[in-house]
């Protein structure tokens, strides 16, 4: 069959083929069915999920799989519709409809088998092709090879099940990870054939990258829709994806004004070590104070106490300081989740109010967050919605704060019964996009998303538009590419990649476990990678006594004086950059591929990135290395520091700390800008 197109599908083409058929979008196979090679699977599973903190152990048992060989395709009026069967004699089917709408490819399924709960769908693939995606990935940028289960979570300590690190989480806290585990799951994938494939599901999914003929979609019920568009170039790609999910607002102004200081321990102790930084020359745009609301100690480390008020126990006068600190030019962010520790009056409050989340046995349910239980804003029930915007409102926002950590997300349990009736399997990788609306809406019901930023860990689809600024979650102190330094670069690249081009890390790590401990070489390598980023935050740690901190020495506050500095003469170039994401989605953070789109090399460098279209940056994450090893795209680049020019290829050069290896285009119209780095005083 090659029927006529109408006008709302150029560019879509199916093809019956002998005993099956063949979808084509823009010239770019898409689907290829055949009875001897069917592209849709379709059974029943029972799975086995059981979490503890926040981390997931997850069997599945496939009691049935089978393909639906039989098709039959007819031509609709809006574009084509496929049933499809398990043999012709067989009187259940399942129905596709092809169409294009506004641009997009979408394959919407019929729910006449839904008591079938497992779902597989092969997409055509070729031999070299190279996939990137599938929310924010830690340990991969190219997702070729490898399969990707996709459910929120802690990524886990170590990431590498081979490392022993993550051993030692495995054995003491059920919280070792593997390469796929992210705070930040998608169900989204770039091709490098063109193209962007997006499933419309929240349920379990699990996306297969390892065959050379196609890719598998397994998800745990048949999705409503799926949705393909094509682009000529990766930017082209992203630009329209972020258009279908939304796009970050741009930072607020003040951003771009100095570092922002993890701090913590009281009033008292907080303005001392702001005096001693701005007296060491490091530029403070702002401190982020996560016990502003008390703190409890745990065999973990120091936590916080999760009730969302001032404490003025801990912190006498905060409210006029934070006044004084902002007339200063230093704005104050604290820290937030959307959960409330038991039998304080935040939990008090919405117990009364039925604003919980409820267990099977319609209590309350209650988490463990390590030694410490907490009831959960049940963000389904409009009711508890509005009431913890009410919260953010009253004692973040009117209290004076200009920012927070908008921690969590990751851990609704899935035996949880919600207001909204539907499966916590189902709303599990929902809730992280809840949460951040929650946020958002707050921020703009307030008039402040020009003023007040956010940052967020956890996601899903529908986090773009309302997560303002990600970072990389709770890396652990140490060199290690999985879980610590190098980690954060492909988390950047394949969140850009997906929609959320604001990215951030701890600077230093966060987890101090099994004997890992942040040295002054790690510290200070994290901190120039940082300087070229959109962000540069702090932090003390889980365990601040085990890890080197800013102001531990007069060399170490130096070089934070110099990177800030450094930082700070970038605003003009990085704040166009944020512009170009609220305005085209594409990310301020590159894969080299986005701007080197006929280099095959760039395709799979993941520890090497573009900052703008520009800047070339390639972080020292190796310890005791004081040259580096570089790739550079066919290009006329000048070495940031020493002023020597390259036309391309792989090069190395000397990277003493201080001086991160990072390369600008010499045709740049931000050349004198760059160059100015090189001439401070």
């Amino acid at each position: 069959m090659n029927g006529t197109l109408s006008e709302t599908n150029i560019g879509l083409h199916v093809e019956e083929l002998e005993q099956g058929f063949q979808v084509s979008l823009d010239g770019r196979v898409i689907l290829r069915h055949t009875s001897g090679n069917p592209c849709l699977f379709i059974g029943r599973g029972e799975e086995k999920m059981d979490m503890y903190r926040g981390n997931f152990d997850i069997e599945d048992y496939v009691e049935e799989r089978f393909g639906l060989r039989y098709s039959n395709v007819s031509q609709a009026e809006q574009g084509y519709r496929i049933e499809m069967k398990r043999s012709a004699q067989d009187e259940e089917a399942l129905h596709l409809s092809f169409e294009v709408e506004k641009g997009k490819l979408v394959l919407h399924f019929s729910n006449e088998l839904n008591h079938y709960n497992r779902f597989w769908l092969r997409l055509h693939a070729e031999d070299s092709e190279y996939v990137y995606g599938c929310g924010e990935q830690m340990s991969h940028l190219n997702l070729r090879g490898k399969h990707f289960p996709l459910w929120t979570s802690e990524p886990g300590v170590g990431r590498n099940k081979r490392t022993y690190t993550t051993w030692q989480a495995d054995v003491h806290d059920k919280a070792g990870g593997d390469y796929y585990h992210t705070n930040y799951p998608l169900p989204t994938f770039i091709s490098s054939r063109g193209y962007y494939c997006h499933v419309n599901t929240s349920a379990y999914a699990d996306f297969d990258f390892r065959k050379s003929s196609f890719h598998e979609l397994h998800i745990w019920e048949i999705p409503t829709s799926i949705q393909i568009e094509t682009g000529e170039t990766y930017k082209e790609i992203v630009s329209k994806l972020t258009s279908q999910f939304g796009r970050q607002h741009a930072l607020p102004e003040w951003t771009y004004d100095g570092i922002w200081l993890g701090l913590q321990g009281g009033t008292e102790t907080v303005q001392k070590k702001i005096d001693a930084a701005r007296d060491s020359g490091i530029k403070v745009g702002a401190v982020w104070v996560q016990d502003w609301q008390g703190k409890r100690v745990t065999s973990f480390g120091r936590r916080l106490n999760w009730n969302w008020k001032w404490d003025p126990k801990e912190y006498p006068g905060l409210d006029e300081k934070i006044k004084e600190w902002k007339r200063e030019g230093i704005r104050f962010l604290g820290y937030i989740n959307p959960y409330v520790v038991v039998d304080d009056s935040l939990y008090n409050e919405a117990k009364e109010k039925n604003l919980l989340v409820l267990n099977q046995e319609d209590e309350t349910y209650l988490v463990d967050f390590g030694e410490f239980d907490c009831g959960i804003v049940d963000l389904t029930n409009d009711k508890a919605f509005s009431w913890y915007k009410d919260v953010i409102k009253t004692n973040l926002i009117d209290f004076g704060l200009d920012g927070w950590m908008a921690d969590f997300g990751e851990y609704l349990p899935i035996d949880a019964k919600l207001h909204n009736g539907i499966s916590a399997k189902v709303m599990h990788n929902a809730w992280p996009a809840l949460w951040a609306r929650v946020n958002y809406e707050a921020v703009k019901d307030a008039g402040k998303l020009d003023d007040i930023i956010y940052f967020m860990r956890a996601g899903y689809t529908g986090s773009q538009q309302y997560a303002r600024l990600l970072w990389a979650g709770d890396q652990s102190v140490d060199w290690s590419l999985d879980d610590g330094i190098a980690s954060v670069i492909p988390a950047a690249l394949s969140a850009g990649m997906t929609g959320n081009g604001l990215h951030h890390s701890d600077i230093g790590g966060y987890t101090s476990l099994h004997g890992n401990k942040r040295t002054k070489e790690l510290l200070l390598r994290w901190l120039e990678m940082a300087t070229f980023t959109p962000v540069m935050r702090s932090h003390e740690g889980n365990r601040p006594t085990d890890s080197y901190q800013y102001d531990h020495d007069e060399e170490t506050m130096k070089r934070f004086a110099d990177m800030t500095d450094i930082h700070c003469t970038l605003a003009p170039y990085l704040r166009e950059l944020v512009e170009e994401n609220a305005q085209t989605g594409v990310p301020v953070q590159r894969p080299l591929f986005m701007e080197y789109e006929t280099d095959v090399h760039a395709l799979n460098i993941q520890y090497e990135y573009m900052l703008g279209s520009d800047l070339l940056v390639a972080p020292v994450y190796e310890q005791g290395r004081t040259t580096w090893d570089v790739y550079l795209p066919e290009d006329e680049w000048i070495h940031l520091w020493s002023g020597q020019e390259f036309s391309g290829g792989s090069v190395t050069v000397d990277a003493p700390i201080g001086e991160p290896p990072v390369f600008y285009r010499k045709q740049s119209k931000h050349k004198q800008l760059f160059e100015s780095i090189n001439n401070r005083p």
